[in-house]
């Protein structure tokens, strides 16, 4: 469910009509849904109860600060990768304590940074980071709490570029691995395990393979313990998919997701971490765009936008599908047509979708992209030099502009000519 809906032939988010947010700021841009946020990241909360549990929400999905502020009000943790992901928790004023950093490659600086802020655990991913992490940490003086990602050989049954548990991606240490590998982690100084972390892939839409790789978590605990390691944390990761299309795509239910997560590991009395993204800010957004130009083309027409691939990467870097609608609500029965939907970007790939039956369509209409709050702003660019799309946030009948919209002397001025030009 989300809070974009049609009122008086106009779409909306929340109470805000999308006309309104346009004519503000121009085109492109991304909204978001407070109401479908704080929604989502209680359905996780709810589902898992009465477990001891933090919702860390992945940062990377939708990393603007407003978004991590209104999540971290509501008690959310926050999974980080990254130095910035970490900077940006703090600046949303989520306490260190409610901080995951996973991530495969994370730097000594990095490392500083968290230990000095304050860190709930690092999830580490090799034997050489978990060496580093001990320098830094003894360096400094402090104790490092960890977990070690197991990489389970799952198949998560997803695109090939966001399967993350199988034996040849490059995440985690092989789960046959792990009691040697905790092991050297209590010779170490300065590292001190907590838990257990385990992360399979991305827009999953069926739960057999979390199952399949929490039973093996499940066995990996009880043998650790035996070892003497004070397992008291489950990191499960995040994963589970969104519905992008509105036809029969379902996937599971947080509520589902809950009960096999109690079913299979709530007996082990360890608190358990998950890691949603996707599932709480994809179909809290919509990328709003306005028609150029609708151009004839041979045996196709085509409906060429001012947003292109470097505004909404998803469909060509994973053939993704986005519902995409008229702002104008159709009138029942009107007219339809197949359009190829493209940006102006001088690249083929800049296409969104082909022979998508939407309304007649004219120039200065606007259409929006749904399912476009997970991976949409976090991995726009410049590319063209185009400016980065603005953000908003809807609360109700009123709306923020939560990033403006770069102005090109901004942009332009951050290049640098060096002194012998």
């Amino acid at each position: 469910m989300d809070h974009f809906l049609y009122r008086d032939g106009l779409l909306h988010a929340e109470g805000v009509a999308i006309p309104d947010i346009a004519a503000t700021l121009g085109t492109p841009f991304y909204v978001y849904s407070a109401a479908t946020l704080t929604r989502h990241y209680r359905l996780f909360t709810e589902a898992l109860a009465p477990l001891p549990h933090l919702v860390c929400f992945a940062i990377k999905s939708l990393s603007n600060v407003a978004v991590l502020k209104l999540l971290g009000d509501l008690g959310a943790g926050m999974d980080v990768v990254s130095g910035g992901e970490y900077l940006r928790a703090k600046a949303a004023g989520v306490p260190g304590d409610r901080i995951v950093f996973s991530g495969v490659g994370k730097t000594r600086e990095e490392m500083r940074l968290a230990l000095e802020g304050g860190v709930r655990q690092f999830n580490l991913e090799s034997e050489p980071e978990m060496r580093a992490l001990s320098e830094v940490a003894t360096a400094l003086g402090v104790v490092a709490p960890v977990t070690v990602r197991v990489n389970p050989d799952v198949d998560a049954k997803t695109h090939a570029k966001i399967a993350t548990g199988k034996s040849e991606n490059k995440f985690g240490i092989p789960i046959a691995r792990a009691r040697e590998v905790y092991a050297e982690i209590a010779r170490l100084p300065g590292l001190k395990v907590v838990g257990i972390d385990v992360h399979i892939g991305s827009q999953l839409t069926e739960l057999a393979p979390f199952e399949a790789a929490f039973q093996k978590v499940r066995e990996l605990t009880l043998a650790l313990r035996a070892d003497g390691h004070d397992i008291r944390r489950l990191d499960l990761g995040g994963g589970l998919g969104i519905p992008y299309t509105r036809s029969n795509e379902a996937p599971p239910l947080p509520t589902d997701y809950g009960a096999m997560i109690k079913r299979t590991l709530g007996d082990l009395g360890c608190e358990i971490e998950i890691e949603p993204g996707r599932l709480i800010s994809g179909n809290s957004g919509l990328l709003v765009s306005q028609v150029i130009y609708v151009k004839n083309g041979e045996g196709r027409d085509f409906l060429i936008l001012d947003a292109a691939m470097n505004d909404l990467v998803r469909p060509s870097m994973y053939e993704a599908h986005h519902d995409i609608i008229p702002v104008a609500e159709a009138i029942p029965g009107s007219p339809t047509q197949p359009f190829d939907v493209v940006g102006p970007v001088c690249e083929t790939g800049d296409t969104f979708g082909k022979g998508r039956e939407l309304p007649l369509m004219a120039e200065g209409d606007l259409v929006a992209f749904r399912s476009a709050g997970a991976y949409g702003a976090v991995m726009a660019s410049e590319y063209n030099s185009r400016p980065l799309v603005p953000e908003v946030l809807v609360q109700g009948d009123h709306f923020a502009v939560i990033r403006a919209r770069p102005s090109f002397d901004e942009i332009l001025k951050r290049d640098i000519l060096p002194e012998w030009l």
